[in-house]
């Protein structure tokens, strides 16, 4: 496998790796989700579905990579997991440290898309 096709492989399922788990714990309200997300609300329900979204698009662009769709979603993700220590005010949030952890990751998978040529910078 190429790089290009590595690295996208390894943004997409590291989105499945945690959003599967997140997801099923915020549909069930598993006790750490109170903590880390706050009490059941329509705001929590309304990033749950936009972490539904993120998940089926991750999980259909893993069986058919299109690399502009590809980069699209992760531009996207990476922009809002850079601003969530502004929105939450912290950096110490177990959530605000996973996303910009998975931001570098989603970042340099764009790197490498964009060096292979695989989509235009």
């Amino acid at each position: 496998m190429s790089l290009p096709g590595l690295m996208t492989s390894l943004s997409l399922l590291l989105n499945l790796a945690v959003l599967v788990p997140v997801c099923g714990s915020l549909l069930v309200s598993a006790p750490w989700t109170v903590a880390a997300y706050g009490p059941p609300s329509p705001a929590r329900g309304i990033l749950l579905s936009i972490y539904l979204a993120i998940g089926l698009l991750s999980a259909l662009l893993l069986l058919r990579p299109v690399p502009a769709a590809v980069a699209a979603l992760l531009a996207v993700q990476i922009l809002y997991k850079i601003t969530t220590p502004l929105t939450t005010g912290s950096i110490s949030n177990p959530v605000v440290i996973s996303n910009l952890l998975i931001a570098a990751v989603h970042a340099a998978t764009l790197v490498v898309l964009v060096q292979a040529g695989e989509i235009r910078s």
